[in-house]
């Protein structure tokens, strides 16, 4: 490890660490607008300037100078500041003075870093150049006088997204960063470029105007829209949730987001369930509480009760309905809406056993019945980092773009049971190899899958390469919950009374007893219901979550439900109540005690590792995939379809829509 001085002080450097890099780690503060940690070094901005010595007697781009023994680094001279002023001023002659309406205020590197470490005053009294506003679709608004050139949206369309439609035209003074041929970009990970924007000139087309950064009171939680788990914070004023940005957590979903997970949020405030309702004549009716619930206690349902769990409810949500059943005398519980019937007898057989974090490290994966880039949009950009490490990737299931190359063996699943020579010789070599199985394939090829588990020798001593990727926030928490039937939802069908917590994705026809919609929004279950009881949604309670690695995290509220909503857990407590069979918790905390005794994975949060024992599956999985589970990327649950960002996302980039614009 090089040793090197950092205005005076000796420390050791990583090799391959960069001179900035090394500044860091001495605690001094280097200035940057084109680097970032995640993304390839391009030195454009010449902000980061250093002196170094030995070298030529001038300052250097700290971001691309590698760290060397013996070097002596200068972070505070005068050669140092006076660089760093004169690129300041270089970076804001052509600028505009938008700030007091710029949506960047307040968060914006230009500005901080302006005051920090730039004249104060400018000497460029010449004419600004001006930039004509690109159009890159439904996410993101632009303001391109504004831009810098720093290309970090380039290079994260490239080397993180895959999507490689962020260019820049032109050069020198005319340099232009734009959209191939100004079209909308169509990555599902495209609203990251507005974090990575340094100064205003990518901003969030649907929060623009909205709000104030000091205005928010900001919440940590988890994002509901897949199963990935990421980590984010809502950022609410008032009762209403204005926007929502990722957080870091490099174990899960780094500091990236999906569009889906940003720009959902302006569903939450419409289509809202926010009082009960009865159907009497074949209508829903407005009724109280103590109505609805005198309802469904006089069902004469004789123990036969079922609960289906939706797509994005919590643990607690999912516990109080299993204790309610329980007090009722019935098991009838399932989480798969859409009917599938896997063997879930062994968490690890259904688990995302090589974690997130550790797909990088794969170096031969097989792809079954799975559209990552669809299905877990944040494990496919892992799979882009194991790829340019050299892993191969294959595939079986209709041909789709993934954003890297895959070899496709066809979509009939009995490749299953005979995969090509060229297939096993790649397995045989690789160290880490890995196999996804997604929803088109679990239904019908989970044993032939698991099968491949000694086929390839894809667990190993500290390495487990059989994976399952679930697209529901709810799946894991409800696997490990025991909602699950051995013969699917079928078995929940003839149910006499059936509570359907935020279930909108299942065949609400099909279930011939008295149905309780438990949920948050009027979509499909709440139109099939005989009494609808109004739920909060994932912003508006604390949950806990088990995302599709087993990892089990917490979110907080962030606002309250509107009307006479109530948090879901305290919906069945108090139903409990009228129906004679009054629950054993009256806070959260007695709640989380009590869920931790029946399932003690969810005592404590973090990573759980489960055993691998998984069941006596195998035979031969027969059939041709005529396509993926999800259709429409952008409307996937009751809070996208209410959200006019992601009906205008569906309607332009899913179906072609063309939008006109108007003028500004």
């Amino acid at each position: 490890m090089p040793k090197v001085k950092v205005d005076g002080v000796e420390i050791e450097v990583p090799q391959g660490a960069t001179v900035l890099q090394a500044c860091e780690l001495a605690g001094k503060e280097i200035p940057r607008f084109c680097y970032h940690e995640r993304l390839s070094i391009a030195g454009n901005c010449r902000m980061c300037l250093v002196e170094v010595k030995p070298g030529p007697p001038k300052p250097q781009a700290s971001c691309a100078l590698p760290a060397a023994e013996n070097q002596e680094i200068f972070t505070t001279t005068p050669m140092v500041k006076h660089a760093r002023e004169g690129i300041m001023e270089f970076l804001l002659i052509n600028h505009p003075l938008d700030c007091p309406i710029c949506d960047q205020g307040g968060e914006c590197d230009l500005q901080d870093q302006s005051v920090a470490y730039g004249r104060g005053h400018s000497r460029y009294a010449e004419n600004k150049r001006a930039v004509t506003e690109k159009y890159m679709g439904p996410i993101v608004k632009t303001i391109m006088t504004r831009c810098i050139q720093c290309t970090r949206c380039v290079r994260f369309a490239e080397e993180v997204a895959g999507v490689e439609e962020i260019g820049a035209i032109y050069r020198g003074e005319n340099m232009q960063i734009t959209s191939y041929l100004e079209e909308a970009v169509s990555s599902e990970l495209s609203g990251n470029v507005v974090d990575l924007c340094p100064v205003g000139a990518l901003t969030s087309k649907p929060y623009a105007f909205e709000a104030r950064p000091w205005e928010l009171r900001k919440t940590l939680t988890i994002d509901v829209m897949d199963a990935v788990g990421t980590n984010i914070r809502l950022d609410s004023r008032g009762r209403q949730v204005l926007r929502c940005v990722p957080r870091v957590n490099d174990e899960v979903n780094e500091e990236w987001a999906t569009d889906k997970t940003r720009h959902a949020v302006d569903g939450l405030v419409r289509k809202r369930l926010d009082r009960p309702y009865v159907r009497r004549d074949g209508k829903l009716h407005p009724v109280t509480w103590d109505e609805a619930f005198a309802a469904i206690a006089a069902v004469d349902h004789g123990g036969s009760v079922a609960a289906v769990a939706g797509d994005l409810v919590d643990c607690e949500t999912m516990f109080a309905a299993k204790a309610l059943l329980k007090e009722l005398g019935s098991s009838l519980l399932e989480g798969r809406q859409t009917g599938m019937d896997y063997d879930a007898s062994s968490l690890a057989a259904v688990n995302f056993n090589t974690t997130i974090a550790g797909t990088e490290e794969a170096d031969a994966i097989l792809l079954v019945g799975t559209n990552l880039r669809w299905e877990a949009p944040l494990v496919n950009t892992r799979i882009r980092k194991a790829i340019k490490k050299g892993a191969k990737v294959f595939a079986i299931g209709p041909e789709t773009e993934l954003t890297y190359k895959v070899e496709w063996l066809g979509a009939d699943l009995a490749v299953l049971g005979s995969l090509p020579e060229r297939v096993t010789e790649a397995f045989g070599k690789a160290a880490k190899p890995m196999v996804i199985v997604g929803g088109a394939a679990l239904k019908g090829a989970h044993g032939a899958a698991l099968a491949l588990v000694e086929t390839l020798g894809l667990v190993k001593d500290g390495w487990n390469g059989f994976n399952v990727v679930h697209m529901a926030a709810s799946r894991m928490g409800g696997l490990m919950l025991g909602y699950a039937q051995k013969a699917g939802i079928s078995a929940l069908y003839d149910a006499k009374l059936s509570f359907f917590l935020g279930a909108d994705e299942c065949d609400h026809a099909r279930f011939t007893g008295f149905k309780v919609y438990v949920g948050h929004h009027g979509d499909r279950g709440a139109h099939h219901a005989d009494v609808i009881l109004p739920a909060a949604s994932y912003a508006e309670k604390s949950g806990t979550y088990v995302n599709l690695e087993g990892r089990v995290q917490r979110g907080e509220r962030a606002v309250f439900p509107p009307g006479d909503a109530r948090e879901d857990w305290t919906i069945f407590r108090a139903l409990s109540e009228k129906l004679g069979c009054t629950l054993a918790f009256d806070t959260i905390d007695e709640l989380r005690a009590a869920m931790a005794l029946d399932c003690p994975e969810l005592a404590t949060l973090g990573l759980k590792t489960f055993a691998w024992n998984p069941p006596a599956l195998g035979g031969t999985a027969e059939g041709v995939l005529d396509g993926y589970p999800i259709k429409d990327f952008y409307l996937t649950n009751a809070i996208c379809r209410a959200s006019p960002t992601m009906q205008r996302c569906s309607a332009e980039l899913v179906h072609g829509e063309s939008f006109a614009e108007a003028a500004e």
